[in-house]
């Protein structure tokens, strides 16, 4: 009996390809999704990882761009059992001295706690959310006509700079400028390279938008919420299977690769060109992760007892310490004081933690593929903001950039985030192309977090490779409809 060939065959499970099989699988495709793993999400998967009754994130843990997606709210994911758990503040940022300014989910309480800085940062941030739902339809989008072209042009203007001219320009208490440089801090790189100042930008007004949330029950929830929406429209899910050529895979009008550049060259190298083989080969990850996840006798104990407000806390005190950790670690060296991104979500999750005791999440930048041991780096600079945290430590899990690839190995070196999004890479994921998730072979598509708009658990990788396979190969259009 000759088998029937798919209609669109997805490499990965992340919340890239799984986005992308849905909405294909809901034009009426038949749709494949294979993994290498046993269990499916890529990065939004929750385990066991220290003690019974203990349920950590194992990559993304707060999900500040996927409650503004416009594809998991056309999927209707919370109408599958995703809940999202709303903290009262985006983020907490405490300060040498007891000071720790918070992100609320309003501008004026924000601003309310910059001193001079207060009219200066109501400027930045009103004129951008006005239309917040356009404007990140816009942001979470490839190169194209924007929704809102002027509020676009005017963002474009201050993201171009880098997180130090901007902070510096606008901002003269140090407050203010620490909070910034803590969301520039997610792009990964220097906070003197250019586009930095986006990165900043756009976190500050995502928590003005919704508080960044955590999902109930662990970041797995959104995974199981893909995986209803992908059976429900006949999606097959293949797992422990690995791919290392095409030839081992089924017949297909369409592949999409939910890999990393270097991944999908590997795979394809007989079925691509040698030029966009090299462009693939020569995408650069970034550095790595080196991530703790604790079992807790009980809550971080900030000195600042308003850092429990936020699910997020940034550790790394002003903006000159957090500049100089995230530089080290872009010149492969070892930050003394890193940056510390700290998640703990058990203040709002009952379902992480039995009664009473509590998880906590910390992850700091590190060189890829860095072996150092950073947890008594991390633990101290917690302590430097929560003394006795040390003590409420039962068990810990270490995580290190070779561990983190390990889990999903589309992290390659220990990057979560897709890749570098600096001026040379940003506008070009993975190579110079009109339609980035295509490639040379009209068969071949990527879908992964190394396409625009990049990192982060929102699908909209998914979504627009999705769009490219339906115009290109079924003549079917798929819009947002905003």
């Amino acid at each position: 009996m000759v088998k029937r060939q798919l209609d669109a065959l997805v490499v990965g499970s992340g919340p890239n390809g799984l986005t992308a099989a849905a909405f294909l699988a809901r034009a009426g495709l038949r749709v494949r999704v294979i993994e290498a793993e046993r269990d499916l999400g890529g990065g939004v998967r929750t385990r066991a990882l220290t003690l019974p009754g203990y349920r950590h994130d194992l990559c993304s843990a707060v999900h500040t761009m996927g409650c503004l997606s416009p594809a998991f709210e056309l999927l209707g994911l919370e109408e599958h059992g995703l809940r999202w758990l709303y903290p009262p503040a985006s983020l907490a940022h405490p300060l040498d001295g007891g000071q720790c300014v918070l992100l609320e989910h309003s501008i004026e309480a924000t601003a309310a706690q910059l001193g001079v800085d207060e009219r200066a940062y109501r400027e930045l941030v009103r004129p951008f959310v006005r239309s917040p739902k356009k404007l990140f339809a816009d942001l979470l989008a490839p190169l194209g006509v924007p929704r809102l072209p002027f509020t676009l042009a005017r963002f474009g203007l201050l993201g171009l700079r880098s997180a130090r001219a901007l902070a510096f320009a606008k901002f003269r208490g140090e407050a203010a400028r620490a909070l910034f440089a803590g969301c520039a801090g997610h792009g990964v790189q220097p906070l003197e390279h250019p586009l930095t100042a986006a990165f900043g930008l756009t976190f500050l007004l995502a928590g003005h938008v919704k508080t960044w949330p955590v999902a109930r029950g662990g970041s797995s929830a959104i995974a199981s919420a893909l995986l209803a929406v992908c059976r429900r429209w006949g999606v097959e899910l293949v797992t422990g299977e690995r791919v290392s050529s095409l030839g081992q895979l089924p017949p297909a009008r369409a592949i999409l690769f939910d890999l990393a550049p270097r991944q999908l060259a590997e795979i394809a190298r007989n079925a691509l060109p040698a030029r966009y083989l090299r462009q693939l080969e020569r995408y650069r990850m970034g550095p790595g992760c080196f991530k703790l996840d604790w079992a807790l006798d009980g809550p971080i104990p900030w000195s600042n007892p308003a850092a429990a407000r936020a699910a997020t806390v940034h550790v790394g005190g002003s903006f000159d310490e957090l500049a100089q950790a995230e530089a080290a670690t872009w010149r492969g060296q070892l930050a003394e004081k890193p940056f510390v991104l700290v998640t703990q979500q058990s203040l709002f999750d009952a379902q992480r933690a039995p009664p009473g005791k509590h998880t906590g999440y910390a992850y700091c930048h590190v060189p890829a593929g860095c072996t150092h041991d950073f947890s008594d780096a991390i633990e101290r600079q917690i302590e430097r903001f929560a003394p006795g945290f040390r003590q409420r430590i039962l068990a810990r899990h270490k995580l290190f950039p070779a561990d983190v690839e390990a889990h999903n190995a589309s992290h390659l070196g220990g990057a979560f985030t897709g890749g570098v999004a600096d001026l040379t890479q940003l506008f070009t994921r993975p190579a110079p192309r009109l339609d980035p998730y295509s490639t040379p072979n009209p068969r071949l598509f990527l879908c992964s977090h190394a396409t625009p708009p990049g990192g982060g658990v929102h699908g909209m990788c998914g979504f627009y490779a999705a769009r490219s396979v339906l115009r290109k190969h079924f003549g079917r259009q798929l819009a947002l409809p905003l």
